[in-house]
This record gives structure tokens, sequence and C-alpha cells, in this order.
């Protein structure tokens, strides 16, 4: 199951780094409410939801003559039935001697990120929010915040890429994905309780570097998407966890990787190519020279898709590599059946 209640908490502050922090700038949630406009009813207490199978894993084993390392695709938020997880999951992780995440743990659960998190998110040659957007473009933002009795004032000192961000959330948040259930944030509480040693790819720091290095206009281009499409996002959003759900490579890359790619391309070289040109020489390390045990690295499902992905570079380098998936086999056998 996933982790809740008490367990939970350094998850929470997760949540409150990645955006809630903006409580203090007049209640962003209610904000995002109004910009998706949804209207779907929400699940009463005596609705009953059918049990799901298990989310398809986005999992390749990875090996040498002497070493393996098991690569996972997470999806950073998730609703409380994207669990259990698959048993091709609870092996690779149960065979690691090693949980590696994008972030070490300690640092994603420090009470100091909020802090951090909030200072990368400001302008830091004074100029505001109001300055940078196109005047339509301000003007559309700020009819939507007096919806709710706010203003775009209330928001100055926050860059494009961090309001996007947290409208997102917001969005997420009333469809059910919640941060402290992504698929990262469960294997971080497994290895607390199983004991298991946790390392990290990069630093908070550097990851908060680059998302405040995303050049300005390509920041406004995502948020003017957001706000000229609101009532698209949850779609938008729920056919890309579908896609992740369903362990369909094709279309998650279409709609997260080949979409970054063209709409926002220098933000997907910050976030995506050289990210993964600094991890492959990291994972190597874990698979070259003398047998040292197996490791699970666990890094968001964007970052193993197509030419540019972790996968496809670990390939070049001459590695074995396969795709770890009893789930994709079911189908071929049905198919073989019905002959």
């Amino acid at each position: 199951m996933p982790p809740r209640d008490a367990e939970s908490r350094p998850a929470m502050r997760r949540l409150k780094i990645l955006g809630l922090s903006l409580l203090a700038a007049a209640g962003l949630m209610s904000v995002a409410l109004a910009v998706e406009q949804a209207k779907s009813p929400a699940p009463t207490a005596a609705t009953v939801a059918p049990a799901k199978a298990p989310p398809v894993p986005l999992l390749w084993k990875v090996s040498d003559r002497d070493n393996a390392v098991y690569v996972l695709g997470s999806f950073h938020l998730l609703k409380q039935d994207d669990y259990p997880v698959s048993a091709d999951i609870d092996r690779a992780f149960e065979a690691s001697g090693k949980i590696v995440f994008e972030v070490p743990p300690e640092e994603m659960n420090d009470p100091a990120m909020a802090q951090k998190f909030l200072a990368a998110a400001g302008f830091a040659d004074g100029r505001t929010l109001s300055q940078v957007l196109p005047a339509s473009l301000r003007e559309k933002f700020n009819r939507i915040l007096a919806q709710r009795g706010v203003s775009i004032a209330q928001f100055d000192g926050y860059e494009p890429w961090f309001v996007n961000l947290s409208l997102m959330l917001g969005i997420s948040q009333q469809m059910g994905f919640r941060p402290e259930q992504g698929l990262d944030q469960y294997l971080m509480q497994q290895a607390l309780a199983k004991g298991k040693p946790t390392g990290g790819l990069e630093s908070i720091d550097t990851q908060l570097q680059v998302l405040d290095s995303t050049p300005m206009t390509e920041q406004i281009a995502s948020l003017k998407e957001f706000l000229d499409k609101p009532t698209e996002m949850p779609g938008m959003l729920g056919d890309l966890h579908d896609a992740w759900r369903s362990g369909d490579l094709a279309r998650l890359d279409a709609l997260s990787r080949e979409d970054m790619l063209e709409k926002t391309p220098q933000t997907y070289r910050l976030i995506n190519v050289e990210r993964n040109d600094a991890w492959v020489p990291q994972i190597q390390q874990m698979l070259d020279g003398v047998k040292k045990g197996e490791t699970l690295v666990v890094v968001g499902a964007l970052h193993l898709l197509g030419d540019d992905g972790v996968i496809e570079k670990l390939r070049a380098k001459g590695y074995t590599v396969e795709r770890v998936c009893s789930a994709c086999a079911v189908p071929a056998v049905g198919a073989a059946e019905a002959k």
C-alpha cells in the first residue's frame, strides 16, 4: 500500500516544496480550481471502485558480466488505486542492495527545502511576474484571479515556471493525485522500512538550478498554454497518467517527451538531455568493475524515453538491456491460445 498517516509526513513536506508553499500568496489552490472549471461530480463515500490491476512497470534491467542495475520510470503523483505495484518492481526492489533516486531522500525530506524552493522560484533581477508577462496574458490571468478575490500582484514575486507548476499541482490534487503517493516516494519509504541504503543522482540544488535556468520565453509559453486551455488540462494529465499506467511507451513518448521537445526545446535540453547525460556515467560506475551487487535506480519516466533517454544511452554503451515486464507478455499468450 502507498505511504500514509505518520509515514507520509516527509512526503507532505515535499508537497509544500512543490507548490503549496504559495498558500502565503493568497490561496493558489482555489485559483487552480477556478482555472480548471471542472464540473465532474466527486465520488461519494458509498462508491466502491473496482480493483485495478497494478500499473504495467516501466522497468529495465541493464547488465554486464558482473553487475546489474534496474532502471524504473516513476510517475511523481499517483492515486491510491495505483497500488499495489507490479510484482516485477517488488522483485527488483528485493534483489537490489541499494535504491537510488534523482535526489537523495534525506535532501527531499529536509524541512529547509521549502525555503530553498521559494528562493529559486523568485526573480533574481528584481523583475515581477506582471512585468514579464505580455499584456494580454497578464490581463487573462488577472481575470481568473479576480474570480477568487485576488490579483496578480500577490503572485508577482514568482517566476512563470513556478506559477505554472503550482497550478498544475492544484488540478492534480482535484483529480485525486498526491505527491506523497508517487512511486518514488513509495519506494523511499519502502527502503527506509527495509533498512536499504539510498542515494541520489544529483542534489536538490542542482535540480532547482535547472528549473530556474529555463528560458523566460519558454516559461511564459507554458503558462500561456495552461491559461489558454484550462479545461483541457485535466484531460491531458489523465491521458499522461493512463499512458504511464498501461506501460505504453509510444503514447507516453508522444504526450511528454515529443511534446516538450516541440514546444519548449531549450527547456527540454536543460531538464531532460543534460541531466540524462550527467546520470549515465554514474549508472556506468554502478555496473563497471568487480561485482558490487544489484541497484535499483528510480527516475521520472520522461528520462527513459526516446534516443535521448537513459535506456538508449546505456544500450549504446554496449550493456545488455532488457525490459522487465511480466504483464507485457500476457497479450501475446492470449493471442497464441486463441489460434
